[in-house]
């Protein structure tokens, strides 16, 4: 019997335009992304508190349950869904977050008290690996959408600011990076809320600016006729 190619099937109301094969029959693949960015925008919201510093510090141990349990384990699940929906980008960002605060709770939980030496400095050593991280992936992002790609940018600020302040223990600078934290969590919150809200009204409510930047013309030609 000749193989068969299935068709591939995009979705103009997702935020991050996941590339994916036709469920089986009686069967509908939900977007895992709105879960992921949701997870994400919590556990960004909530620690942004505190390096803002307007929630008392003492209070950070608050952050560690949720950075296991929904930035974590959540977005990590994310992660592995949109790796069954064909989605590079949405499965290598949420995976990579999601271990992202799997790690933060393991360091603040049981080994930053082992760090002997300049604690700051390693710590910064750590965010300044994620801000390369970020960067590249908001690179990436520019093939995505608007609202995905205002959250890379903004967490690459983020990353930036807090690596700096932790390796030159500048809490104003510590600060700065929760207050851009808190607009990257903002900006995560909307692209998970467009995306649910677009997808239960089968039609735009909240756009999420598709972009096209380096696509060939024939591949816009394209996903243009789909939407």
């Amino acid at each position: 019997m000749a193989a068969t190619t299935a068709p591939i099937h995009r979705d103009p109301r997702a935020g991050t335009t996941a590339v994916t094969e036709p469920p089986a029959a009686g069967w509908k693949v939900a977007d895992p992304a709105p879960l992921g960015l949701a997870a994400f925008a919590m556990t960004t919201f909530v620690l942004s508190m505190f390096n803002a510093n307007l929630v008392n510090g003492d209070g950070v141990p608050v952050v560690l349950g949720l950075a296991l349990a929904y930035g974590g384990i959540v977005q990590l699940l994310a992660g592995m869904w949109e790796f069954r929906n064909g989605n590079t980008f949405g499965a290598v960002a949420f995976s990579s977050f999601g271990a992202f605060w799997i790690s933060f709770w393991l360091l603040e939980a049981f080994y930053a008290k082992d760090i002997t030496g300049n604690v700051g400095h390693a710590v910064g050593l750590y965010l300044w690996a994620w801000a390369i991280f970020t960067a590249y992936m908001a690179i990436a992002a520019l093939r995505v959408s608007g609202a995905v790609l205002l959250v890379f940018v903004l967490l690459t600020a983020t990353f930036v600011l807090l690596a700096i302040g932790e390796s030159g223990a500048n809490e104003t600078v510590t600060h700065w990076g929760g207050y851009i934290g808190l607009a990257t969590a903002a900006a995560a919150w909307y692209a998970s809320f467009a995306a649910v809200v677009n997808s239960t009204f089968a039609r735009t409510i909240l756009p999420v600016v598709p972009l096209n930047i380096g696509r060939p013309r024939a591949a816009r030609r394209r996903i243009e006729s789909e939407r």
